[in-house]
């Protein structure tokens, strides 16, 4: 296998959706999100594709996506199980919601020895971010923890049906120094509005935010590992809490632990946040793919 490796968060269960929003069609060939974003992956120089899924699609997600790609990339599926934790614990009664992203990532520990990007699936990040990040995976070096994202600007990730949940991102000499998640972002006549602890604050359309596309080597896996442990600890017997990759990796950037780059793009992101925004989303995809 050549180039990096491309990891992407398939396994949601989108109850909010009202459905698997990472088998929907929005290109101009009926294409996934995800199909588009492999396809982007692949012009990019990525060798090999890691499915991230729950049981209940492996088999539409076989017939569909490795079928689609199997002759022009690897592609693997991996399992995020809700048993899969470290010794010493075990998952509570009542709880049926995967553990979130950072225990994802986790998943794929055994079966990657390179550089790889991660994403989500049903998020559109653009051509040229993948183009960004692949150039980036391919000078890490390894046990230097040094890892990088890609952040979008706030203006380029609202959605017009209602408020949004971003991340957003400070930076000092173009490494991330912290990442405040923010909730009900949204447009008003006055700005762009969001809230941090149930208080309003006011947001440029320029603030650079986190849209969960990052960069990575195994040297991450350590300390996911034992921030997930921390987790379980602290939050385990709670049903939804959610270990997510932001909040894994905020005490080791602000320890200086790992330095994280950051990567800005000018890309417009899509996705769907809403069973409203569909739509929108898939016209503006289209139009978005017939120019470039």
């Amino acid at each position: 296998m050549n180039g990096p490796a491309l990891v992407i968060l398939a396994a949601g269960l989108g109850s909010r959706y009202g459905g698997y929003k990472q088998l929907d069609s929005f290109g101009p060939d009926n294409e996934s999100i995800m199909d588009l974003s492999i396809k982007d992956a692949i012009e990019a120089g990525f060798g090999r594709v890691i499915l991230i899924i729950n049981r209940e699609i492996e088999e539409q997600i076989k017939s569909t996506v490795v079928s689609k790609f199997q002759n022009r990339i690897d592609v693997d599926c991996v399992f995020q199980e809700l048993h899969s934790l470290p010794l010493g614990f075990s998952v509570p009664e009542g709880r049926t919601k995967p553990w979130g992203t950072g225990h994802a990532v986790l998943s794929v520990q055994s079966i990657i020895d390179t550089p790889f990007a991660v994403i989500n699936a049903d998020d559109f990040y653009g051509s040229s971010a993948f183009v960004q990040l692949s150039r980036e995976l391919e000078q890490f070096s390894p046990g230097s923890r040094e890892f990088a994202m890609v952040g979008y600007r706030l203006e380029n990730t609202l959605s017009a049906h209602g408020g949004v949940s971003r991340g957003i991102c400070k930076a000092d000499n173009g490494y991330l120094v912290s990442v405040v998640e923010t909730k009900n972002i949204r447009q008003t006549e006055s700005g762009i509005i969001g809230e941090v602890d149930g208080k309003p604050i006011e947001l440029t359309p320029d603030t650079i935010v986190s849209m969960n596309f990052w960069g990575f080597s195994p040297d991450v896996f350590p300390i996911l590992t034992g921030r997930f442990r921390e987790f379980l600890t602290e939050k385990g017997d709670q049903p939804a809490a959610e270990f997510f990759v932001t909040d894994a990796l905020d005490s080791p950037v602000s320890s200086g632990e790992v330095r994280i780059k950051m990567l800005t793009t000018r890309e417009k992101w899509f996705g769907v946040t809403y069973t409203e925004d569909r739509e929108a989303v898939r016209d503006g995809l289209r139009s978005y793919l017939a120019k470039r």
